[in-house]
């Protein structure tokens, strides 16, 4: 809003300062410190209200160190989170952008999922919250709002360079980007990123040739469900110490913003030799505020935690994270990037498919981990929760490093 407004009086009275609105940095900067701001300064009025409520988390009795002391911190912080993501957005970033929309809806979308399941464990006493099945038609359902919008929006395309000019585009230097917009073609498209082929692009048409091309749209979609469904769920499985989540998410979302930016730039796309997406600018800004709020969040909910995120806050983050990266056309990178999520996810499969099997065929069940999720299994190690979570932080830093590695491996 405040992007339409600096907008007018800009060219309506040439008012100093107010064109620098214009600038997608400068915006997402404010809207990161906009987040962090929210959510620093509002968190504890949350706590109090929470802690006024009686909205405490039930922990069940694992065995692990100084898990009991927990009991009662109040839940369903994530409220503060979203809060932190979309502010800032609807200030700053132009609200006309088919991305920004397609962010704000899978941020409504998912924090309600998450908000109507938190509500469910604290007022109604059930501890199963809500049922497991309604989780996932609620994901499908997201998952094909955005896979629809990316593959039939008319604004989702990507600019090509004409063949005749890409030779002399690719030696310009940074700071002079072509302006002879008829060097270029804008064109709906199927290609997503990928590392160790050519330009690091892949077609699904072309991955998948026994699919005539009037369908391959189908499988598109079901692949973003699958995506949103996985990346939530192991957001929200990761979300079992005090930081972990928050803090990972951060990570992976600068990463993000990095790429938004990159991708969203014919300059640097083009001296990258990376696609060049028309429009993802104003992604940058919701990564950032995206950030701002992991942040802020993590200055109550780092160890000790004063409140948690509850599933209104680690579903909404996984499928933020989800749909981003389908945006920016990385999500075949995300096992690399979000690899803590993914190993989480893995532990958990792995722990229960191998008791299960082994109960069957040895009449007891057996374990691969002391327990699952992963960071249990270490807690289970006697590993203090806090270096347990910075650890897993320093993984992430590392899988984010090498996701934006990726851009150059042909």
């Amino acid at each position: 809003m405040l992007y339409y407004l600096f907008d007018y009086l800009d060219k309506q009275f040439d008012l100093i300062g107010a064109g620098v609105f214009q600038y997608i940095s400068f915006r997402a900067g404010m809207a990161a410190f906009v987040s962090l701001l929210i959510t620093i300064t509002f968190g504890e009025t949350l706590i109090n209200a929470l802690h006024k409520k009686q909205v405490g988390e039930h922990i069940r009795d694992l065995g692990l160190e100084g898990q009991l002391q927990k009991r009662g911190t109040p839940t369903m912080g994530g409220i503060i989170i979203i809060a932190g993501i979309l502010i800032p957005t609807l200030l700053f970033a132009k609200l006309n952008n088919v991305y920004v929309i397609l962010l704000v809806t899978a941020t409504c979308w998912l924090g309600l999922i998450g908000f109507v399941d938190d509500y469910i464990k604290v007022f109604k006493k059930n501890k199963e919250g809500l049922a497991g099945r309604f989780k996932i038609i609620g994901q499908i359902g997201l998952g094909l709002i955005v896979g629809l919008t990316l593959q039939f929006n008319s604004n989702v395309v990507i600019r090509e360079v004409a063949p005749s000019v890409s030779a002399s585009i690719e030696v310009q230097d940074l700071q002079e980007p072509v302006e002879n917009q008829a060097a270029y073609r804008e064109i709906k498209s199927t290609k997503t990123t990928v590392p160790f082929v050519k330009n690091n692009e892949l077609d699904y048409n072309k991955l998948l040739p026994f699919v005539p091309s009037n369908y391959t749209w189908i499988v598109y979609v079901l692949i973003v469900i699958l995506i949103v469904t996985a990346v939530s769920n192991g957001a929200n499985i990761t979300d079992g110490i005090d930081g972990l989540a928050a803090g990972v998410s951060g990570i992976i979302g600068l990463a993000l913003a990095i790429l938004a930016y990159l991708s969203g730039r014919v300059d640097f796309s083009t001296y990258l030799n990376i696609m060049y997406i028309p429009n993802l600018g104003e992604l940058v800004i919701f990564c950032t505020a995206f950030v701002g709020a992991c942040l802020g969040f993590l200055w109550y909910n780092a160890y000790p935690a004063q409140v948690f995120m509850g599933d209104t806050g680690s579903l909404t983050l996984g499928g933020i994270i989800a749909v981003v990266a389908l945006a920016v056309r990385k999500e075949l990178l995300i096992p690399i990037l979000c690899g803590v999520f993914m190993v989480e996810n893995i532990s958990v499969i792995l722990q229960v498919s191998y008791f299960k099997y082994t109960r069957k065929k040895f009449g007891e069940g057996r374990r691969i981990f002391l327990m699952s999720p992963l960071h249990h299994h270490y807690q289970k190690k006697n590993i203090p929760e806090a270096k347990i979570v910075t650890r897993f932080w320093i993984v992430g830093i590392l899988l984010a490093i090498i996701t934006l590695a990726t851009l150059k491996l042909r």
